[in-house]
């Protein structure tokens, strides 16, 4: 007596619940992965272990006024757009070399976009070596 005329011996697998586990560990891990981004700029922070002096190339000084003004190494720039402040830059690199030390004085004041479109500026034309400049507050 056969009893299984009809029926097949194939197993079936059902593949939806495998892809539906692997799409929602897909998610969990693209929402929960921090993705690093390097900075156009990179600085470095001087340490205070080392006190010897290292002869430096001529530094570039960019100062910005409550006003949001610019003066790259004491001489105003024309106007406060940033195309200017590139072109002014760019001039001072010509006759400094390729990548001398920046130091940005922003006035307390000044406009913080002011500041990060100095920043941005100095990113594009390839400074790596910048510092902001700051000044020691006296205590009572």
């Amino acid at each position: 007596m056969n009893f299984r005329k009809g029926l097949s011996d194939e197993v079936e697998v059902n593949l939806t619940p495998l892809i539906d586990v692997v799409f929602l560990l897909l998610i969990f891990f693209m929402i929960t992965t921090t993705f690093d981004r390097d900075a156009k700029i990179k600085i470095d922070l001087p340490t205070t272990q080392n006190a010897r002096s290292v002869p430096q190339k001529e530094t570039m000084e960019l100062l910005i006024d409550a006003q949001g003004k610019y003066y790259l190494d004491g001489k105003e720039v024309l106007n406060n757009k940033p195309e200017t402040l590139f072109r002014a830059m760019s001039q001072a690199l010509d006759t400094r070399g390729k990548n001398p030390p920046l130091v940005i004085s922003a006035d307390a004041n000044s406009n913080y976009q002011s500041v990060v479109t100095a920043m941005d500026i100095a990113g594009r034309l390839g400074l790596t070596n910048f510092s902001m400049a700051t000044s020691q507050s006296k205590r009572k």
